[in-house]
């Protein structure tokens, strides 16, 4: 070979392998010993390692397969065998699972196998979501007696909900992030005659558009790569109950075979030409108002209209503030039992600031911010500002109580230079730290002491002390 074509040759391997590493398919390649040879960009991100993991280093070495499986690849090498839409699941160096579905063919050179090449698709959510899916056995916890509140505001919704379970017409829940729609869903299906059917629950928000439809209507056996003969979550809840949580977020593709279910009582599962009668009763829920999720595209007006014919405003927490005591002391006590705690009620400053504080994340956010103040308390009865998650408390303007020496400094102008020495300023604090700890247990010597790791006797001394 001569110099020209050693350039040429050069080039046309660079060439070869940026199309390797550019096509959007998982390429594996052994040689003759089963060592890697060629191992591209999609295959190191289905198999979330990297190429100097991999490469120059015999495959049995680098993946574990269960035992009643085998390599696709070292079959292929050592039998000789073409493998065509094979699934194959197998674990990667660090243990992590991976299931893939897999095209595999042996290098033949004059007449002797000398490697074989792996054409790999990663089907690994798909593979958790059905098996998630497969183990939901349709059971809600949930009932309307789940629900907390005796403001005005959430005891209508209640009652329209309440009313809602006599029919099997669709429902749409609306409500933001953290209102409880789902408890609203599943009490309306325990409250119906379908509360003995499924009850099948599906956030649309948490798939790719390429395995949702699949997993709603089904699959027919080789309506693509690697697909078997699958019913969907409409014909698993057959009977009873599907909520499409975040419905928003289906394409207006998706949105429109589902109006076509709603409308036809029938689906047609992916790949099939025959269609397949239901008897499901549909909830969606939506976390934006809809007429905006219409006007911006994001809902079709059409499956509006169908989707509801009962439709239940959730209010946010901030217009329904009068429920704050109640759903605190709910929390709190249910949170005794799973921490077996002995944990009795809010500083009232705190629960003003709780009524001041506008809760974004909703209901949802006041239980995540009791139980990370839970979190933080020993043995102490009641919650207090310090038990408060940080990120909470930084977001509120509670600091009325505290002496503003120890305050901190928000802009330098705020700037104060202390001058006094440390035992004094450390004292000062000391006598402000037992005054509110006392105020805390009522003046109760005991219990004060044993907040403050100290002893009666030298928790009276510093009470005189300090007078």
């Amino acid at each position: 070979m001569d110099f020209k074509d050693t350039q040429l040759l050069k080039k046309l391997t660079k060439y070869y392998q940026h199309v390797v590493d550019e096509i959007d398919i998982g390429v594996h390649v052994i040689d003759a010993d089963g060592k890697t040879v060629i191992y591209n960009n999609k295959m190191m991100e289905i198999e979330a390692m990297h190429v100097e993991d991999v490469i120059n280093k015999n495959l049995r070495d680098v993946f574990r397969f269960y035992e009643d499986q085998e390599s696709t690849l070292l079959k292929a090498l050592l039998e000789g065998q073409t493998i065509q839409n094979k699934k194959q699941t197998y674990f990667n160096n660090k243990g992590q699972e991976i299931t893939t579905m897999n095209n595999t063919h042996p290098i033949i050179e004059n007449g002797k196998i000398v490697g074989a090449i792996e054409i790999a698709k990663d089907i690994t959510k798909l593979e958790k979501l059905i098996r998630e899916n497969a183990t939901n056995n349709g059971d809600t916890l949930f009932t309307f007696e789940a629900i907390i509140g005796e403001s005005t505001a959430i005891k209508e919704v209640i009652e329209q909900a309440k009313r809602a379970t006599r029919t099997s017409s669709s429902v749409l829940i609306v409500g933001e992030t953290g209102t409880g729609k789902e408890l609203f869903a599943q009490s309306i299906h325990n409250g119906s005659d379908r509360s003995q059917k499924p009850y099948i629950s599906q956030n649309c928000a948490a798939l790719p558009e390429s395995l949702i439809e699949g997993l709603l209507f089904g699959t027919k056996k080789g309506a693509f790569t690697g697909a078997t003969e699958r019913p969907g979550l409409f014909e698993q809840a057959h009977g009873g109950t599907i909520l499409l949580d975040e419905i928003n977020s289906l394409s207006t593709g998706l949105q429109a075979k589902l109006l076509r279910v709603i409308q036809e009582k029938n689906l047609r599962r992916v790949g099939d030409t025959k269609d397949t009668p239901i008897d499901v009763r549909i909830i969606a829920t939506i976390n934006e108002d809809p007429t905006n999720a219409i006007e911006e595209g994001r809902l079709r007006n059409d499956l509006y209209y169908r989707l509801s014919v009962v439709s239940l405003q959730i209010p946010p927490l901030r217009k329904r503030k009068a429920d704050l005591p109640l759903l605190v002391n709910t929390f709190i006590q249910s949170l005794n039992r799973k921490f077996q705690m002995n944990v009795r009620k809010v500083n009232e400053d705190i629960l003003r600031l709780f009524y001041d504080y506008d809760w974004p994340g909703n209901v949802r956010e006041l239980e995540h911010v009791i139980e990370g103040a839970m979190n933080l308390i020993i043995d102490e009865e009641r919650i207090e500002f310090a038990h408060l998650p940080s990120h909470f408390r930084n977001k509120t303007q509670f600091k009325d109580d505290i002496p503003q020496m120890f305050q901190p400094i928000q802009k330098k102008s705020d700037y104060k230079p202390f001058t006094k020495p440390l035992k004094e300023q450390l004292e000062e604090f000391e006598e402000y730290y037992i005054q509110k700890v006392l105020e805390q247990h009522n003046h109760n010597i005991t219990q004060a002491a044993k907040q403050l790791g100290l002893s009666r006797q030298s928790l009276q001394y510093r009470i005189k002390k300090f007078q």
